[in-house]
């Protein structure tokens, strides 16, 4: 597993506008639509890496405990399907509806979505406030997929740094100081598409 850290954008970036379509129905999404007056967190992610994976347990429990909040969810999936066709549209629609993620992901083809958040693996995570200014990206918690049975799994899987800045930014209480990296596997970007910050 080629592991890729996140390039930490600078806090209090303005989230940038999308129009991409839902992987299950098709359907045009809008940030403006999605997370009007809310809170918003944009996942990057992507059906097979291993490290999305892992964490989509935990990201649907997440799902269920801020149900009802003032927060939006989304996904974003951005990958070349050419090179990795597993992760198109309609597999990751049956990837998502398997793991309980019950939030809509769409489909960053041409992956100018990707580029304008400076998203560089999956997981990466951007939490925005309800003014839509960037308020935590980072690590969802300390735990690493397991490597195989020689190299077990590190940390505890349980979302200790997302829902720390859920809750902050829910509660009108300051971002955290201490903001550590999200891991992933790299995007992969389509041929001459590769962004300076992921190369």
């Amino acid at each position: 597993m080629a592991a890729t850290e996140s390039t930490m954008l600078a806090l209090g970036t303005a989230a940038p506008a999308f129009s991409l379509p839902d992987v299950s129905t098709g359907q045009l999404r809008q940030l403006s639509e999605l997370a009007g007056g809310k809170a918003v967190l944009v996942i990057f992610l992507c059906a097979h890496c291993p490290y999305v994976v892992h964490v989509a347990p935990e990201l649907a429990r997440l799902c269920k405990d801020y149900a009802g909040r003032p927060l939006a969810i989304v996904g974003i999936t951005a990958n070349d399907i050419a090179a990795y066709p597993q992760d198109a549209p309609e597999p990751t629609a049956r990837f998502a509806q398997e793991a309980g993620l019950n939030f809509p992901i769409l489909f960053d083809e041409d992956q100018s979505v990707a580029r304008a958040y400076s998203a560089a693996c999956t997981p990466d995570f951007f939490l925005f406030d309800a003014a839509h200014r960037l308020f935590y990206r980072g690590q969802i918690d300390s735990s690493r997929p397991g490597r195989g049975p020689e190299r077990p799994g590190q940390g505890t899987l349980n979302g200790a740094d997302l829902r720390a800045a859920l809750d902050a930014v829910l509660e009108g209480r300051p971002a955290q100081e201490t903001q550590r990296p999200s891991i992933g596997c790299g995007i992969k970007w389509k041929p001459g598409n590769t962004p300076a910050f992921s190369r």
